[in-house]
């Protein structure tokens, strides 16, 4: 059963510690709404249904419509043992004819780790029990007024007005966000489970990939004519078809949502962070003299060939309202190997994963690994020659690693942060992932502040911190604009790379006692990718 008490506990806990100290020892007194069943525009037609996160993570509730009442104590038995009454809707006649019902009274108190379950009729007289009960407790809810929570209604809240209970929305979300960023076992397991069938859903694309390689795949008999295409017929030619693979693959596996819209950029739209539209071609073209030849058309029609390009798709489901963020770059074309100059960007960006990954560990600022990867990427880009040598090893010299990094080119390769939290939103708790006051860094390097503009996390590590992992390098021309005249670039050299657009690899660590555990399982090693794309294996 979902530990919804032992999130009670940690968010109060959290809360407590927010308060005045005048007001610690009060009652207090959680009231959340939970996400009602959304419909397109005007009309009467149901979109689909996800749980809000901060209540799901206090009550592991999915059912559209409820709410929740808990109630806590410093010094008393509500301390070890919150009260918590949970409230779903009734079961009418038009949802056993239209969509399926909520469940019965019975049937939740099996399913839900609370004190007590009533119908929504109840709520009322509950808060007025609390109210006699606790005059002096302070009623903390949700940012009232925000379009980001489920509104309560004001015949809720005047019950308590008309008793002058104290009212407060300062406090909640912060404790909310401060209690989610670690996870607990049970938290992490359905993370694990989300990146598994992510893990496998992305392995699918590039075996589909690797099947037409190999001309595995074979359309039917007058297939699209007679009949359509059938799942083992299919090719992968179009981001929407890898896209509806990824997804179908997920979908198949039990998993209800995607975490986020996925990003599934061929060629140069690689370069575009969150490039969401998925609805261009593969760039097709004549092979070039110094390309490796393909002779197995990626066609049904064997008319086309396609150029030597990158796919990157970054997406990831969820499981039981937790996320998972994966993203992998493959090769599409050239016989499903990378061209030169794509295997050594992809080279750079894993040994910039890698780096990271080794240095995790509790107390370490994330700050630290935002530098690190940015010193790899100019320490790499140096070898490849896209950033100048410099003339002496002096550590002075204007083309020194030093003085590229205090230039701050680099962000327009890699603009993005290194991760983020992750956990029941796929950009997890974010008032408390990154302080507005960056007061815990002591005395850590930076390098150019260009590096941290687009961070999500800035933090130390925390043993049970859920983060992900997941530098890249891009060739946007918007993003190289300005550093086209920088004297730290060779632009004749950089002109060869910028065809490749994008490159970025991505998994889900969770931080441990000692370093971390890797909660992604598809592999990322050059030589693998490589090899299910070409359909050798």
């Amino acid at each position: 059963m979902y530990p919804a008490k032992e999130h009670a506990i940690k968010t109060f806990t959290k809360l407590v510690e927010l308060l005045p100290p005048r007001e610690q020892s009060k009652p207090q007194i959680f009231l959340l709404a939970g996400a009602v069943t959304p419909f397109r525009n005007d009309t009467d037609r149901e979109m689909i249904f996800r749980q809000e996160s901060n209540f799901y993570y206090l009550s592991g509730c999915a059912v559209p419509g409820a709410y929740l009442l808990l109630t806590f104590q410093n010094g008393t038995s509500l301390d070890s043992n919150p009260s918590s009454h949970l409230f779903i809707p009734k079961i009418g006649l038009a949802d056993l004819m239209w969509s399926v019902p909520p469940p019965t009274i019975n049937e939740a108190v099996e399913m839900h780790d609370v004190t007590r379950i009533d119908h929504l009729d109840a709520l009322p007289d509950a808060v007025r029990e609390l109210l006699i009960a606790f005059p002096d407790a302070i009623i903390h809810t949700l940012p009232t007024g925000s379009p980001l929570f489920p509104a309560i209604p004001s015949q809720y809240t005047a019950l308590a007005l008309s008793r002058n209970a104290r009212f407060s929305d300062e406090y909640l979300l912060t404790a909310l966000h401060c209690a989610r960023l670690t996870k607990d076992a049970a938290e992490i397991a359905e993370i694990s489970k989300a990146n598994s069938i992510s893990s496998r859903a992305h392995e699918v694309v590039m075996r589909v990939l690797g099947q037409g390689v190999r001309s595995a795949i074979k359309p039917g008999k007058c297939a699209g004519v007679d009949r359509p295409l059938l799942p083992g017929e299919w090719l992968i030619e179009k981001e929407a078809e890898a896209e509806a693979l990824f997804v179908a693959s997920c979908r198949r596996e039990g998993s209800v949502h995607q975490a986020y819209l996925p990003i599934v950029a061929a060629s140069t739209r690689a370069s575009t962070l969150h490039y969401c539209c998925n609805d261009r071609e593969f760039s097709w073209g004549p092979v070039n003299a110094q390309d490796h030849k393909n002779h197995d058309h990626l066609a049904h029609d064997d008319s086309r060939q396609l150029n030597p390009q990158v796919l990157l798709i970054d997406a990831g489901c969820e499981w039981n309202c937790y996320a998972s963020d994966i993203t992998r770059t493959m090769p599409v074309g050239n016989g499903g190997k990378f061209t030169p100059e794509a295997r050594a960007i992809y080279a750079l960006v894993l040994e910039m994963q890698r780096l990271s990954m080794e240095a995790l560990k509790p107390g370490l600022h994330w700050d630290a690994i935002q530098l690190l990867c940015h010193r790899t990427l100019v320490r790499g880009f140096q070898r490849l020659r896209i950033f100048k040598s410099p003339q002496s090893t002096h550590s002075g010299s204007w083309n020194a690693e030093e003085a590229i990094l205090a230039s701050g080119v680099s962000s327009a390769f890699f603009p993005h942060g290194v991760g983020h939290s992750l956990g029941l939103d796929v950009h997890d708790v974010p008032s408390a992932s990154k302080p507005e006051k960056n007061d815990t860094l002591g005395g850590i390097e930076l390098g150019h502040e260009s590096f941290y503009t687009y961070l999500r996390l800035r933090l130390p590590l925390q043993e049970g911190m859920v983060v992900t992992v997941e530098p890249g390098i891009y060739f946007s021309p918007h993003l190289l604009a300005p550093v086209r005249d920088s004297r730290h670039i060779d632009h004749k050299v950089l002109k060869r790379y910028e065809s490749v657009g994008g490159v970025r690899i991505e998994d889900v660590v969770v931080i441990t006692k000692d370093g971390y555990k890797n909660l992604t399982t598809v592999r990322s090693d050059t030589d693998w990718i490589e090899a299910v794309c070409s359909g050798t294996i």
